[in-house]
């Protein structure tokens, strides 16, 4: 499980250490994609395929699953981290999240994001205020803790 928030700095390679609390995870090998909302996905392998395997049961007659898969492995990157922990980010999905030098880094469970450090701090500013709300939505009975 991925938890935290860091704040590496991508270097002029394109590279970016990865927190050392991650790098366990990640050691068999990752794959970075596009996220959602202009971040980065960074998955482990085994569960970037898990994920992918459900994606089997979509009909190739779904125009909004063929479009998804298109777009989530079209834009994947297989990559691993080198001794020091560092891993390469390709130029087109570093230009699709806008990242430059500064970064946040946040573990969201199964998977690891990468934001631009401005993006993130606009993204996370506008959602702290419905944080509280989604609990019952995201956790139905969430009343209950």
């Amino acid at each position: 499980m991925f938890l935290g928030t860091h704040t590496p700095r991508l270097d002029d390679k394109g590279r970016l250490f990865l927190p050392a609390k991650f790098r366990d995870e990640l050691s068999e090998g990752l794959v970075v994609t596009m996220g959602q909302e202009r971040c980065l996905y960074v998955w482990p392998s085994s569960e970037f395929r898990r994920f992918t395997e459900k994606l089997r049961e979509t009909p190739v007659t779904n125009r909004r699953g063929r479009d998804f898969m298109r777009m989530l492995f079209a834009g994947a990157s297989a990559e691993s981290a080198d001794k020091q922990g560092r891993v390469t980010l390709p130029g087109a999905l570093r230009e699709y999240a806008g990242l430059t030098r500064e970064c946040v880094v946040i573990g969201a469970y199964t998977r690891v994001e990468i934001w631009d450090a401005d993006a993130w701090s606009t993204y996370s500013a506008e959602q702290e205020s419905a944080f509280a709300d989604w609990s019952e939505e995201v956790l139905p009975g969430s009343h209950e803790f």
